[in-house]
C-alpha cells in the first residue's frame, strides 16, 4: 500500500493503537475529510485512541515525522476548523465518550468524544444541567463545543462554555500531558491556560478531558414569542429587554426574511404583518415564573410590538421553537451556496447594525437574512448568493467586507461562536492588531514547537507560521 504517512510513522501508530484504532482505507479515511463548512480535504489516516497515554504517543510520533494532526469530534463546525490537512493525521475523539457526573460538588468529568445532549441527558438525572447548548447539541461533542467555544441560546444568562469549565486534561503539541484549572469554582493559582485553550480550535492542544460546571435545573421555563412590524422595533426591544432585572434564559432574533423562510418550510402560524420575531425564554420557581414572564412582555412593549404570546404548556413551548429551528436547514435547502457569519455586536448598536445590513442588501442585490442569539448581540448573517448570478458572486466578497468592517465599527467581533478555521482567518487581521496577533504567534509556538497542530487555522495567511515541519 502506498501510504500518504509513509510506512514507519503507520507502523509505530499501529504500535499504540492496537487493532481497529488505525485507519487508512481511502473510504474510510473519506468520512473524515469535510466539515459543516463543506470544505474538504482527504487526510491520510485516522487515529481513534481511547486515552490521554494514546494520545501523547500519536503526537510524539507526529512530531518526530512532521506529521500534520487535526483533532476532531463529528465534524459540525462551519468554519473549517475541523477539516484535516492533505495527507495529514485525523485524531478523533469517538472512542472518548466518558461521563462521570459528581453531583455533591455540581460537576461532570467528560471525555471530549461525548455529545453535548449526552451530557445534558447524565447531569439532568441528578437535577442539573450543562449551560452551553449549541443547536447540533445531539450530534455535536464536548471536545468540539470547547474548541470553537460554542455557546447557543442560554450564553445570555449563563455564559459560554469558558465561564462553564472549571478545568482540562490536554496534549500539548510538544507531547506534553497538561492539567489545566481546578476542581473548585475558585482558583487562582498560575495562569488561566484552561480559557486559553477553549476556542483556540485544537491549534495549542488536544483536549482529553474536561471537568464541566453544572448548574441545577430551573423548576419551570416558560418561552414567549415576540412578533414586530419591524427589524429596528425588534433589535430596539432586545435592548429595553437586557436592561431590566429578569434576565431571559434565552433571547433569539429573526428578521423579515427568516419569518419568509419559517412561513415557508414550518407549519407555524405567523401573522403576514410580522416583520421581525423574538423568541424568549423565562425561568423561575411555580412561584415566580409568571411574575418574570410579565415582566420580560412589559420590557418588550412598546413601537412595533403586533403580539405576545406565552406559551401555557411545555408542548406548546416546543412548537413554538420548532418554527426557529427550523431555519437553518431552511436556508441550506434554498441557497446551498450562502456565506453564513456568526458576528457579534454590542447589543446597544444592534439596530444600527440591522439596518446597515438592509442597506448593504438593496446595494449589493444580494439576500440578506439574519437570525441568532439576539441577547449576546450574536447574529447569524447569511448572505444568500445564487452562483448563476454573476452580479452577486462579484460583489459577495466586498459585501462580506463592509459586513465586517460595520461590526469593528461598533465595537463588535468577527465570531460570536463558530470560529475562525479557514474560512475566517484572512480577515483576522482587521480586528487584532499586529502586536497582539505577533503575541498570539508566540504563543502557538510555546504549545507546538513544530507547528504540527491544526496548521493553517486561526492565523492570517502572512502570519501563519504553523506549517509542519518534515524531520
Amino acid at each position: 500500500m502506498n501510504d500518504p504517512l509513509g510506512e514507519p510513522a503507520i507502523t509505530r501508530l499501529r504500535e499504540i493503537l492496537g487493532s481497529g484504532g488505525l485507519r487508512t482505507t481511502v473510504a474510510d479515511r473519506w468520512a473524515y475529510s469535510y466539515d459543516n463548512s463543506r470544505r474538504q480535504r482527504l487526510p491520510g489516516a485516522v487515529a481513534v485512541p481511547a486515552t490521554q497515554e494514546q494520545v501523547r504517543d500519536i503526537v510524539n510520533v507526529c512530531r518526530d515525522y512532521g506529521i500534520p494532526v487535526c483533532a476532531r469530534g463529528l465534524g459540525t463546525g462551519t468554519a473549517g476548523a475541523a477539516v484535516p490537512p492533505q495527507d495529514g493525521l485525523v485524531i478523533s475523539s469517538e472512542a472518548m465518550t466518558g461521563i462521570s457526573i459528581d453531583a455533591a460538588n455540581r460537576v461532570a468529568v467528560v471525555q471530549p468524544g461525548a455529545t453535548n445532549g449526552a451530557v445534558q441527558r447524565a447531569a439532568a438525572r441528578h437535577g442539573f444541567f450543562w449551560p452551553p447548548d449549541p443547536t447540533s447539541a445531539d450530534y455535536s461533542t464536548i471536545g468540539g463545543n470547547l474548541a470553537c467555544n460554542a455557546a447557543g441560546p442560554r450564553a445570555v444568562k449563563y455564559g459560554t462554555p469558558r465561564e462553564n469549565t472549571l478545568g482540562l486534561r490536554a496534549v500539548s503539541g510538544a507531547g506534553d500531558e497538561l492539567r489545566t484549572g481546578c476542581y473548585t469554582t475558585k482558583g487562582v493559582v498560575g495562569y488561566d491556560l484552561t480559557r486559553l485553550i477553549i476556542g483556540s480550535e485544537g491549534t495549542l492542544a488536544i483536549v482529553t478531558e474536561a471537568t464541566l460546571k453544572l448548574t441545577p435545573l430551573p423548576e419551570q421555563v416558560r418561552v414567549i414569542r415576540l412578533l414586530f412590524d419591524s427589524v429596528v422595533d425588534a433589535a430596539a426591544a432586545v435592548s429595553r429587554l437586557m436592561a431590566q432585572p429578569v434576565v431571559p434564559r434565552a433571547l433569539e432574533f429573526a428578521d423579515s426574511g427568516a419569518l419568509d423562510l419559517i412561513r415557508a418550510y414550518s407549519a407555524a402560524a405567523i401573522a403576514p404583518t410580522a416583520r421581525a420575531m423574538l423568541m424568549v425564554e423565562a425561568e423561575g420557581s411555580a412561584r415566580s415564573v409568571d411574575d418574570n414572564v410579565a415582566a420580560l412582555i412589559e420590557a418588550a412593549g412598546g413601537s412595533g410590538l403586533i403580539e405576545a404570546r406565552a406559551a401555557t404548556s411545555d408542548a406548546e413551548g416546543a412548537e413554538l421553537w420548532r418554527a426557529r429551528k427550523a431555519l437553518s436547514p431552511a436556508l441550506r435547502t434554498i441557497a446551498p451556496k450562502k456565506i453564513n457569519e456568526d458576528v457579534v455586536v454590542p447589543v446597544s448598536e444592534m439596530a444600527s447594525f440591522i439596518g446597515h445590513l438592509g442597506e448593504l442588501s438593496a446595494r449589493y442585490d444580494i439576500p440578506i437574512v439574519c437570525f441568532g442569539h439576539a441577547g449576546n448581540g450574536n447574529i447569524h448573517v447569511n448572505l444568500l448568493i445564487d452562483p448563476d448570478n454573476q452580479k452577486q458572486m462579484t460583489g459577495a466578497q466586498a459585501c462580506l467586507q463592509e459586513v465586517f468592517a460595520a461590526v469593528i465599527e461598533r465595537r463588535g467581533t468577527l465570531s460570536g461562536e463558530h470560529g475562525i478555521g479557514y474560512d475566517k482567518k484572512e480577515f483576522v487581521g482587521i480586528e487584532i492588531e499586529p502586536a497582539t496577533l505577533a503575541l498570539m504567534r508566540r504563543i502557538k509556538a510555546q504549545f507546538d514547537p513544530d507547528g504540527i497542530l491544526n496548521p493553517g487555522k486561526l492565523f492570517p495567511s502572512q502570519d501563519d507560521s504553523a506549517t509542519a515541519k518534515a524531520k
